[in-house]
């Protein structure tokens, strides 16, 4: 069960970071749904400008992909019976 936990994270953190790569080059999402791909899309024009508008939403992407791997992670030392350490 622990194995799949963590190959169910690793595919929700990979499909989050391709539907903002998509997004990002214009093939995802519509531009009237908001996500963080389209918000970097639309802040490249103001990159020189305004950086934040790129450097946040991309902040925010990583650190929500670490999360949900480390998340992963802690429910495959929970759950993992070989990974149980012996006395």
């Amino acid at each position: 069960m622990a194995p799949m936990l963590v190959q169910a994270t690793y595919i929700c953190a990979s499909a989050m970071i391709t539907e903002a790569i998509l997004s990002f080059i214009g093939a995802g999402t519509p531009p009237t749904i908001p996500s963080w791909g389209n918000i970097m899309a639309e802040g490249r024009a103001l990159w020189q400008v305004k950086p934040y508008i790129v450097f946040f939403p991309a902040a925010f992407l990583s650190v929500t992909v670490l999360a949900v791997n480390l998340v992963g992670d802690g429910l495959r030392d929970a759950l993992d019976p070989r990974m149980a350490k012996s006395p």
